[in-house]
């Protein structure tokens, strides 16, 4: 089955709702980064969590950035996604390892610590707005759910999860995002509750074989689910040899000169899907030619 992201509205569009299935964009971002179970974990997390929020974008050009930074051994996670459900994404160390936590899961809070989450959005205006939180538990879904209260006053739920095999490939992945509107109802808002109280787990439900289709049925329960639309979902980077030689440019004549005069070929990389881009010294000296 292929990633794909559900957007679906319930109870006369009180409530409105995202449901995904990720796992082959984070099995797609492990091997890119070659990410320890852990990072895997906490990463695919986060990617989750940024194909909903990018699905929720309007323009085409629009992208999220979600950002944590926490003193952990991890450092910080960055993932990027547009309004057509690609997403990249990195951690700043991709192979930390801890023992497992005290309900025996990987430590996902133990690697990323205590920091800020930030969302900024760009949606081609002078300014993208950037909102921060700090993190209060390190899990990432709690932590979005807490960011969506505290800095844009949405009344949120976020589960998150991945799952790893024994080989440390990933064996499920995906996520849900529901949202009230301001003018839910108290009923409407008790129904929600309660049918959240029954899900534990987003893996357990994915690996069961339930779809974001029916996650989506059993989250809103009692209150007239409508799925919208599906949106596929891929790890997907913008990088290429162009871009990067429109970076290296960006450096100026100085820092291109230096590099020329040092007489081999440099390595630049890709801190997003991490690819590697050679340029030898005759190609140097033609982005040299270029620059203003």
């Amino acid at each position: 089955m292929n990633d794909y992201i559900v957007r679906a509205t319930a109870a006369d569009a009180q409530v409105r709702a995202f449901a995904c299935s990720t796992r082959d964009l984070v099995e797609a971002a492990r091997r890119a980064h070659d990410t320890s179970p852990v990072v895997t974990a906490a990463l695919g997390r986060l990617m989750s969590a940024g194909v909903m929020m990018g699905s929720m974008l309007k323009g085409k050009r629009d992208l999220i950035t979600l950002q944590v930074k926490g003193d952990g051994p991890v450092g910080s996670l960055t993932v990027t996604a547009d309004s057509g459900g690609r997403v990249k994404g990195f951690a700043a160390v991709p192979d930390v390892i801890l023992p497992a936590n005290s309900l025996g899961k990987l430590d996902v809070a133990g690697a990323i610590g205590q920091g800020t989450l930030s969302v900024i959005r760009d949606m081609g205006l002078k300014e993208p707005y950037v909102g921060q939180t700090l993190l209060q538990t390190g899990e990432i879904a709690e932590d979005l759910t807490y960011y969506f209260a505290a800095s844009e006053q949405v009344p949120s739920s976020v589960g998150l999860g991945v799952l790893m095999n024994r080989d440390n490939t990933v064996r499920q992945a995906g996520g849900f995002l529901i949202q009230l509107m301001p003018f839910a109802t108290e009923e409407v808002t008790g129904r929600l509750e309660q049918n959240l109280s029954r899900v534990s787990s987003v893996t357990a439900l994915l690996d069961e074989g339930i779809t974001p289709e029916q996650m989506i049925k059993l989250l809103l329960e009692g209150l007239q689910p409508e799925v919208n639309d599906t949106l596929p979902a891929a790890f997907c980077c913008d990088c290429s040899r162009e871009k990067i030689g429109k970076v290296l440019i960006s450096l100026g004549k100085k820092e291109l000169q230096d590099m020329i005069e040092e007489g081999r070929e440099i390595e630049v990389n890709c801190h997003f899907c991490n690819t590697q881009y050679g340029f030898k010294v005759d190609e140097l000296k033609e982005l040299y030619r270029r620059c203003v």
